[in-house]
């Protein structure tokens, strides 16, 4: 009878040491993220938006720095956090390997394990710019940045990505056609090649949007808005796509596949609606922003894939939480956010306002500031019951 139940102990703690294994490997829980930009004067505190985000259930969490407030304030909350290295960096990072270790020692080891940094972004559409020198030292700064990760042990953890905008693409419609700038293809191939090595995804930062206001003569904004449409039909292919997003993810695997990376995942980085522009931006406003990133929602929720590539489920990372008041550029950039700069609702697609969210996670504040997530809990919990049962024979 003992044996028997030292096997079960066993088969309990081999599968919750998987399952923990498991958790702190795991980049991207589920399939909604949120991007966490910072560019104004008016925005809640760190410790706010970490309050606004798990009232939201949202996980997935990008920022454009490593900002060490956000890394404190995200402690112990079991939000899953991709940082940047800003493109600012780059060009440093590529040329000094040793600069790179320091670092990812100053800004994910030392945080770590209590803050879950998941992952690196080694700049952000910098194929396609308009700065050469950093075409020709991403994949320097991308290996640096991998190196110094792997050294330190964290390999396992912590992903290394790069944001890709469209300009890097040639004939995006229809989808089939779509391949990879001439000029862009000598320096995305390599990157591509490190990646695939690694494992890392494609990242993209796809707008319909941005698609739509380039040519409303020809697009239907239905089709951008996840409503009903005829949509568009790819003869090649022989399929059927009833929104646009779709179509631009599936733009990106032909274009991978064209590359002969016909196997790695495409993970949006980026998409949004703006719900204010200027007098050029008709489509900015808050009915179409509301539209899009309700029926984004529903979207992901449904964990499916594309026409092309149906079993990659679709996972994306909503631009923003806020409007960023201090952005540059027309007023459509300053207006993206799900949630205005008082922490209250933009327009409602089921999210509550902090006020909210702070008083529904009151009851939570204890667990959570030892940094342990419902997870963690559950698994504790039958690891301890089994325990019990142990040492009850």
């Amino acid at each position: 009878m003992k044996s028997h139940h030292h096997q079960l102990l066993f088969m309990f703690l081999v599968f919750f040491a998987q399952k923990i294994e498991l958790l702190t490997a795991e980049t991207f829980t589920g399939t909604y993220g949120i991007n966490y930009g910072r560019i104004a004067d008016n925005i809640p505190s760190p410790d706010e938006v970490a309050t606004l985000l798990r009232a939201a259930k949202i996980k997935n969490v990008r920022i454009y720095d490593a900002d060490h407030s956000v890394l404190k304030a995200f402690s112990g909350t079991g939000l899953q956090l991709v940082v940047g290295l800003p493109n600012g960096f780059v060009k440093e990072m590529s040329a000094n390997a040793s600069h790179a270790m320091a670092w990812v020692k100053e800004n994910v080891q030392a945080f770590l394990p209590k803050t879950s940094v998941c992952g690196i972004a080694v700049g952000n559409e910098i194929l396609g710019g308009g700065d050469y020198e950093l075409w020709e030292a991403l994949l320097g700064a991308v290996k640096n940045i991998y190196n110094a990760v792997d050294k330190l042990g964290l390999a396992d953890v912590v992903q290394i990505s790069t944001a890709h905008s469209q300009a890097v693409f040639d004939n995006s419609y229809p989808p089939s056609s779509c391949i990879f700038r001439e000029n862009v293809a000598q320096f995305m191939k390599p990157l591509l090649e490190f990646f695939s090595q690694i494992g890392s995804p494609f990242c993209l930062n796809a707008y319909p949007f941005l698609a739509y206001m380039s040519d409303p003569e020809n697009i239907d904004i239905n089709y951008a808005l996840f409503q009903k449409t005829k949509g568009i039909y790819d003869m090649k292919t022989d399929l059927h796509y009833d929104n646009m997003l779709d179509a631009q993810i599936d733009a990106t695997y032909a274009a991978l596949e064209d590359a002969g990376f016909k196997k790695m995942e495409v993970i949006v980085t980026e998409t949004g609606w703006a719900s204010l522009g200027d007098t050029n931006e008709a489509a900015a406003t808050v009915n179409n922003a509301r539209t899009f990133n309700y029926n984004l929602r529903k979207r992901l929720a449904k964990k499916k894939g594309t026409p092309l590539r149906p079993k990659m489920v679709v996972k994306a990372y909503i631009f923003a939480i806020f409007n960023e008041n201090l952005k540059s550029g027309p007023t459509s950039e300053r207006n993206f956010g799900l949630f205005k700069p008082d922490g209250s609702i933009s327009y409602d697609i089921g999210f509550h306002g902090l006020s909210s969210a702070e008083s529904s996670l009151l009851s939570l504040k204890a667990v959570q500031s030892q940094g342990l997530t419902k997870s963690y809990i559950l698994i504790l919990t039958i690891s301890a019951a089994a325990l019990i049962l142990f040492l009850k024979q």
